[in-house]
């Protein structure tokens, strides 16, 4: 709290003075030029052991620093750069409980060296061989034989980290070194007592930060980088706001604590894409001294000087940072269905661990699930679900948000982690939530010139004429039959670069599907291009089809080694029958259609194709509003021409009528009667 990080003159004086003979750094120094050669001066020899960034300037003395010594792997914290120098001198690897610690701490990539350091430490973690260990874990209510690197992360490191932060860091080196157990649970105690308070004093910091955003003019608030500050901010807490803030508005933040005398200490963290130690030099005429990573950094600034800090850093992001850089991203690694989110996936999955910055755990994508039974847990904190994905369900827990904010038969697309829960000696898979996708607008609605194209070439049809079954395929689909969810099918396929057709009774209601890689058609657009399907090496059956001609086209392939996916269960098959009742114009859709119509009392254009797509959440098809235009003019309830949508409509009677007396709708019935005897005919149980 006195004196900042790193090296200090007054520091360097005063060990001096006391007789101090040789300084060793640890996870500082290697911009300390200045304090290093007064160390010198007043004959005090230095090593400094450290893995920041250095200077264009480096100090004169031994240095042990993975990039200036030339170590083949750069990425090691600081605490494994000192305990580089302990095993050398003292010829044995102890301590890697500790360095495991330190490394997932530290926010260091957890590959290479560090991933192999951070395994090892964990194994001995779990011994719990160290009477401080022992302790923690227990204080955290850590199970030692399941312990990972998240345990690592958000319940031991937390707990060491907050005496630091608020007061001293004295109670975290006691921990570690005394022998006395009975001393190890009065320290573990109290730092669980100090990790609560600093999340007391986090979330009030938090809170006068977000105050502080939204009390600036919109030019500030609305720049790609955010800089905040305020007086008797905690210095110790900065940094864990500067990422809360980051993970909100996903953009750089710097966070300044003021403290009253016209100083202030800052702490940032960055965004992938933005450098932020080359930010801070690239403002450094507005700091006393800063250093740090690309990622996260530390600084001294003058509080006469934050306004103009503010201005530069974010006029350097500005010129650094790309719109798409701004804009949050999910990766993920697979698209799956239910089926994949078993026990043997989970543990296959733990076998890539630990699991950290560099090699993050593995997302998957669950498209179109459904979540059920949400209930808070936690005191309110937290929440779990069940994910449902065609047949299949999984059991999943969602921290940070005590509900999801979605209906519980709503299709969204679910980004998950699958993990192996376990739990009074019960082992089964469970998946943590990551995000849920809403896909709430239809996509790929055709053009009004394309739309009236489709709707005046169905007017033109004979509605009598049936599809005739093409001939025998050339090259037979090999059929295959899936529990999965069809959107998962569809999906994972499409996610490993095949060229991927799904076939559906309506596109436009299907639209949520929409994804890269993945065409959707549905049964109109096969009777209009019988050869669609012929062309891609996977086609997906997400809905049932009503007829064997149809059955037919899917089953053609122009090369062999093709594949027919029967995806669709029970409900995709109610869904067929409810959209073939609408697309061949049954009562109900007329009715609808008629009264559309007469809303509009006669006119044309933009006007009568709204009217005939209707003015509910899914739009009518061309071939659907044609076909039941057809069916009104020949009962004489409408009249008019449309000519590519330049005409006009007018409704000329509203009396009921027998809609036997029209031949179209006489035909449209016995197709329909005869498409829902063959839908009916693949029912479930």
């Amino acid at each position: 709290m006195a004196d900042g990080y790193g090296l200090s003159e007054s520091n360097v004086r005063k060990l001096a003075e006391r007789g101090t003979q040789l300084l060793i750094t640890a996870d500082c120094g290697i911009t300390a030029v200045k304090e290093i050669e007064l160390a010198k001066e007043l004959g005090v020899d230095v090593v400094v052991t450290d893995h920041h960034q250095p200077g264009e300037v480096l100090p004169n003395c031994p240095i042990l620093h993975p990039a200036v010594s030339g170590y083949p792997f750069e990425e090691l914290c600081g605490t494994a750069v000192a305990w580089k120098l302990a095993s050398a001198l003292r010829g044995a690897d102890t301590d890697l409980d500790l360095v495991a610690l330190a490394t997932v701490a530290d926010v260091v990539p957890l590959v290479g060296e560090n991933r192999a350091l951070v395994k090892r430490g964990l194994e001995e973690v779990r011994r719990a061989r160290r009477p401080g260990i022992r302790a923690l874990l227990e204080a955290s209510k850590c199970d030692p034989g399941q312990l990972d690197e998240g345990d690592l992360a958000f319940r031991l490191a937390p707990r060491i980290n907050a005496a630091g932060r608020l007061y001293r860091a004295d109670a975290g080196v006691e921990l570690f070194l005394t022998p006395d157990e009975e001393r190890a649970k009065e320290i573990a105690v109290e730092l669980s007592r100090a990790n609560s308070e600093r999340r007391k004093t986090e979330m009030q910091v938090l809170q006068a930060a977000e105050a502080a955003l939204r009390e600036m003019p919109d030019q500030v608030r609305d720049a790609p980088a955010i800089v905040v500050a305020g007086k008797d901010w905690h210095p110790g807490v900065i940094g864990i706001v500067a990422s809360r803030l980051v993970e909100k508005h996903h953009k750089p933040t710097v966070v300044i604590s003021l403290d009253g005398n016209g100083e202030g200490r800052g702490s940032g963290r960055s965004i992938p894409g933005f450098d932020l130690l080359a930010g801070l030099a690239a403002c450094s005429e507005h700091l006393v001294g800063f250093g740090g990573h690309r990622a996260a950094a530390g600084l001294e600034i003058e509080e006469a000087s934050v306004d103009a800090f503010r201005e530069a850093f974010a006029a350097h992001a500005k010129a650094v940072l790309a719109p798409e850089d701004l804009m949050r991203t999910e990766r993920v690694d697979a698209i799956v269905g239910g089926a994949s989110l078993g026990l043997d996936l989970a543990e296959e999955l733990r076998r890539l661990a630990p699991f950290g910055m560099g090699n993050p755990g593995v997302r998957l994508l669950v498209p179109a699930a459904r979540v059920r039974d949400v209930r808070s847990i936690g005191d309110g904190k937290h929440a779990r679900f069940s994910l449902h994905s065609g047949s299949h369900k999984a059991l999943g827990v969602a921290f940070g948000r005590p509900s999801l904010g979605v209906e519980e038969d709503e299709p969204v697309d679910v980004a998950v982690r699958l993990e192996v829960n376990r739990w009074n000696g019960a082992v089964e898979p469970q998946v943590v939530l990551r995000e849920l996708y809403r896909r709430e607008t239809a996509e790929g609605e055709p053009t009004a010139e394309a739309w009236w194209a489709r709707f005046e070439a169905e007017l033109a049809r004979d509605p009598a004429a049936l599809m005739s079954p093409p001939s025998p395929a050339a090259h037979p689909r090999k059929e295959l039959s899936s529990s999965n969810a069809p959107a998962a099918v569809a999906g994972e396929l499409a996610a490993c670069g095949e060229r991927v057709v799904a076939v559906t009774a309506d596109s436009q209601m299907r639209a949520a599907m929409a994804r890269d890689g993945l065409r959707i058609a549905d049964w109109a657009e096969l009777e209009r291009s019988p050869e669609l399907c012929a062309e891609f090496a996977q086609v997906v059956l997400v809905d049932p089809l009503p007829e064997p001609a149809l059955e037919a086209l899917v089953a053609r392939s122009d090369s062999p080694g093709g594949y027919l996916h029967r995806a669709w269960g029970e409900a995709e098959r109610r869904f067929a029958v409810a959209a073939l009742a609408e697309q061949l114009v049954q009562r109900p859709t007329l009715i609808s259609l008629f009264r559309d119509l007469r809303e509009i009392e006669g006119g044309g254009g933009e006007d009568l194709r709204r009217a005939l797509l209707g003015g509910g959440r899914h739009p009518r098809s061309p071939e659907t509003a044609a076909r039941g235009i057809r069916v009104l003019g020949e009962l004489d309830l409408i009249a008019g021409e449309f000519a590519g949508g330049r005409g006009e409509l007018r409704v000329v009677s509203s009396e009921g009528t027998d809609l036997e007396r029209s031949a179209s709708y006489r035909a449209f019935s016995a197709r329909h009667q005869e498409a829902h005897r063959y839908l009916e005919g693949l029912k479930q149980p």
